[in-house]
């Protein structure tokens, strides 16, 4: 072992630190929870609204709206602080894990999930401080300077298909029980309902992923960036179709089970 390899894993075998990357693992599950609690609420006001779209309230069903959410609860303050520490200390041991990985592929994988952490803590501080996020308004503005660049359509199609198959591997990780190799489940009744909860999480997880990957490719080939929207807006996109909110309510519980199942994690996950 290397001797940032041995520096890393001296770091990573420290209680308090596994302990607050733990607590990242949480906030993930939270996180999750929220944003399947307001597309649930999304997908009832299209069905009281006959599936027309026009039960648009609850809030933005992606990590903004839900952090938002959370503010607004009484205590919900104190609790985004806590995602937040939680969420930085898990984009830092993302970083230990990469530096102790001795395959390339992995490190790669790490390093990514550490920047996907870290800007949703950049977020969640924004949000704490009083800031208004809206991440879908966000992404839109993002895909309209894409397509106003030369070969911008090209990056944000790449951008949207990059979207879809992480949306495959997470479905396939659900249906192949992948996601059990990092997890240390007693054989009972609790390891079975864990089970049960991670492959309904991560294949619904997967199916909105892959319905944003859609979309980002749709608003690229018509060179129309509102429909490049991110989670929130390809989740009220649903609306629009026949038995959407239909469709909605299933991938809205399932987001709440692939948040309880982190929250699991959160205790069982090897670290």
């Amino acid at each position: 072992m290397t001797s940032p390899s041995r520096a890393a894993s001296r770091v990573a075998g420290n209680p308090a630190v596994r302990v607050l990357a733990r607590v990242g693992l949480a906030s993930i599950g939270v996180l999750h929870i929220l944003i399947g609690a307001i597309a649930l609420a999304l997908a009832i006001g299209g069905l009281s609204s006959g599936g027309s779209g026009g039960g648009g309230g609850g809030g933005n069903a992606d990590q903004s709206g839900a952090l938002q959410a959370l503010v607004a609860v009484p205590g919900g303050l104190f609790a985004v602080w806590l995602v937040i520490v939680g969420l930085v200390f898990l984009s830092l041991w993302q970083i230990l894990v990469a530096i102790m990985s001795p395959r390339a592929g992995t490190r790669v994988t790490e390093i990514v999930k550490c920047v996907v952490y870290a800007a949703l803590a950049v977020i969640a501080i924004s949000i704490a401080m009083g800031g208004k996020q809206d991440a879908s308004n966000s992404e839109k503005s993002m895909s309209a300077r894409l397509l106003e660049m030369p070969g911008g359509v090209f990056v944000l199609a790449a951008i949207g298909i990059g979207i879809a198959v992480a949306g495959a591997v997470f479905i396939r990780n659900g249906v192949t029980h992948r996601f059990e190799k990092d997890m240390r489940l007693p054989p009972n009744r609790l390891a079975t309902a864990t089970r049960t909860l991670g492959r309904v999480g991560y294949v619904s997880k997967g199916v909105a992923l892959i319905i944003v990957g859609g979309l980002v490719v749709a608003g690229a080939v018509t060179y129309d960036p509102e429909k490049a929207g991110g989670l929130d807006g390809s989740l009220k996109a649903l609306l629009q179709i026949p038995f959407g909110p239909v469709l909605l309510i299933l991938i809205a519980l399932g987001l709440i089970a692939y948040g309880v199942f982190w929250c699991v994690r959160a205790v069982a996950a090897r670290l």
